[in-house]
């Protein structure tokens, strides 16, 4: 018997007709799996019957005129899906052949000039037959990614195997790598003695600052819709009532697929309006909805405008200092940088950024606006004594596939930050930093984040706070000096207010050093606060309770770097109580399965990981 796979390539790369028959007959014996000839019964090289057809399907969509092609869509219908741990839907239930066989027929199209929206029309089709995400899904994705996927493969930044080596893993092929080392420069300044932040004198002003992440505010949440809809994002007022006994979307959210309603966010503000006297605000990214298939410009740059009108409305007079997020472009982590112009520039949404912030809201000063459109990054200073940065964490997002022409220092942020605390290391200024994406998490480049490991370490006592979100749990990163391996700073993610996917919504609250001379900004403790969901939906009366005080918890003295490594320290201990309430905040409350031995190794290696791909310091 003819062995299918290697059929499937030949048809490919010679579209000869006898193979398209010998693998049809494959099928037509309704073997489960057609296999590669270096696969040697293991399913790891596989494809299912499914697959195949599917190619096969594909490739006599290919081989027929333009005039005859199935899809004919309205091409003024836009919208995105990418999401989370995969980039292309269509591909993320895909073997290794299957999607470079895809691949391979988009790159020959493209040398053959075929028409863009052609290709889209393939692709497509391939998504709607195999049934891998809904319909409707299928439509919009194609045409809202187009503009990156054409860009990175006519541009020649990866190869179709490169690339199905990203979207599927390094089993498949070496994935397109772009971590060539490069090295930012610093000043020819000596580090100065390290200063260790002293506990502020009793009576010492203190800041209270509000920290707010992930907040993906659906503004079509729809009580009673359905909550396994089959797409991405449920409970949706464009989503089907649920059938006779299955779940329905609660009222005050779900912890399911779906995201933050309306109503959550408004009862937010206002508990904190009425119980905190809240000096200002940190919002650390990710505005949107997960409804990423169905987003346009359009929609990214309203969600911002209505976000800074809720909280001049619930929050007035009180400044926010956002950071931004992977979700807030569209597509969703798509941030070209400086070098890409024209319609693919990214400068629409950095440009609503200044018309919300500054603008309108004037949370930030007008001198902020240049480094917000060169990178949606900014600095501003507080109060004497103290300095804000803002980074745009994109710059280092290993999901941002216009960053796979040239890494090295996107938007020259790096640098631009070295100056920034350079300044405040010979002025004698304090920073806190603001970030979405964690510079440990695998979603970071590994070279972009070596280097801002570097940064911190080197201005360890300038640096007072660092503030970050993204991954919706409640967790830390502890630096290290590499030679010493002697903690140097502290990472702090703020939880998430969205419940996507199994936790409680939560926000937190910062007690820091006050405005007074000689203060050290630091953070001296935290509380969080967390709204059960399941309580609420039963009673219909949501309550934000304290979870938890960082200090009393914990049993801390000190919320130094060195006070944090103490406490993982005391994590490691057999059936260790701290480590189990731990594990507890970390899902806001909501627990679904325990931690085994070697799930408590992993938190324990990842608190000790700001540093993506290195576990030096487990």
């Amino acid at each position: 018997m003819r062995v299918c796979m290697w059929s499937i390539f030949s048809i490919i790369r010679a579209r000869v007709t006898r193979h398209v028959i010998s693998c049809m007959s494959c099928i037509s014996y309704r073997k489960t799996y057609c296999k590669t000839p270096y696969s040697s019964g293991s399913k790891k090289n596989v494809l299912s019957m499914r697959q195949f057809a599917l190619i096969i399907l594909l490739l006599l969509i290919v081989g027929q005129p333009v005039s005859t092609r199935p899809i004919k869509l309205n091409h003024d219908q836009t919208g995105l899906y990418r999401f989370q741990s995969f980039q292309l839907p269509f591909m993320g239930g895909l073997e290794c052949d299957a999607c470079k066989a895809i691949m391979d027929i988009v790159d020959q199209l493209l040398e053959k000039n075929t028409t863009e929206d052609v290709i889209l029309d393939v692709m497509v089709e391939f998504c709607k037959v195999g049934e891998i995400e809904t319909p409707r899904v299928c439509e919009y994705i194609a045409r809202e990614f187009k503009d990156e996927l054409f860009g990175v493969l006519t541009g020649h930044y990866a190869t179709p195997d490169e690339i199905c080596g990203m979207l599927v893993g390094s089993s498949c092929d070496v994935p397109y790598n772009p971590n060539t080392p490069w090295n930012v420069t610093f000043p020819k300044v000596a580090k100065p003695p390290v200063t260790i932040p002293k506990p502020p004198k009793a009576g010492s002003p203190k800041l209270t600052i509000l920290h707010l992440s992930d907040l993906h505010w659906d503004r079509m949440y729809q009580e009673g819709a359905e909550v396994e809809c089959g797409e991405p994002l449920c409970c949706r007022s464009n989503d089907k009532k649920p059938a006779k006994g299955k779940p329905a979307a609660g009222k005050w959210g779900d912890y399911r697929g779906c995201d933050t309603p309306t109503r959550v966010f408004e009862n937010l503000l206002q508990t904190v309006a009425k119980q905190h006297k809240i000096d200002f605000v940190y919002l650390t990214g990710d505005l949107p909805a997960h409804d990423v298939w169905n987003q346009t410009r359009e929609d990214q740059t309203s969600i911002i405008n209505q976000t800074t009108a809720m909280f001049q409305t619930y929050l007035p007079g009180i400044p926010v200092y956002p950071a931004v997020g992977n979700h807030e472009s569209s597509p969703v982590n798509s941030f070209p940088p400086p070098f890409i112009t024209g319609h693919n520039s990214i400068t629409w949404l950095y440009q609503s950024m200044v018309d919300s912030w500054v603008t309108e809201a004037k949370w930030l000063p007008k001198n902020t606006t240049s480094t917000l459109i060169k990178g949606g990054y900014y600095s501003v200073r507080l109060y004497n004594g103290l300095i804000l940065v803002s980074l745009n964490m994109n710059m280092c997002n290993d999901q941002n596939w216009w960053l796979l022409e040239n890494e090295d220092d996107p938007a020259e942020e790096l640098q631009w930050l070295i100056g920034v605390l350079q300044k405040a290391e010979d002025n004698h200024d304090h920073v806190h930093i603001l970030g979405h994406i964690p510079p440990g998490s695998g979603d970071c480049f590994k070279q972009w984040s070596e280097n801002y490991n570097k940064i911190v370490n080197r201005y360890e006592s300038t640096i007072r706070g660092q503030f970050f979100g993204h991954t919706h749990k409640d967790s830390f990163e502890i630096f290290f000096e590499p030679k010493t391996k002697r903690p140097t700073s502290m990472l702090y993610n703020g939880g998430s207010v969205t419940t996507y996917s199994y936790v409680n919504p939560n926000y937190r609250t910062y007690e820091v050093d006050g405005n007074y001379k000689n203060s050290s900004w630091a953070v001296l403790d935290h509380e969080t606060y967390v709204m059960n969901l399941t309580d609420a939906n039963l009673t219909d009366n949501p309550k934000w309770n304290l979870e938890y005080t960082a200090k009393a918890a914990y049993g801390m003295k000190a919320l130094q770097a060195v006070d944090w490594n103490e406490l993982v320290g005391k994590f490691e201990a057999v059936n260790s109580t701290l480590f189990d309430q731990f594990y507890k905040y970390y899902y806001k409350s909501h627990v679904t399965q325990p931690c085994d031995a070697q799930c408590k190794t992993n938190f324990i290696c990842d608190l000790k990981t700001a540093c993506s791909g290195s576990k030096e310091f487990c």
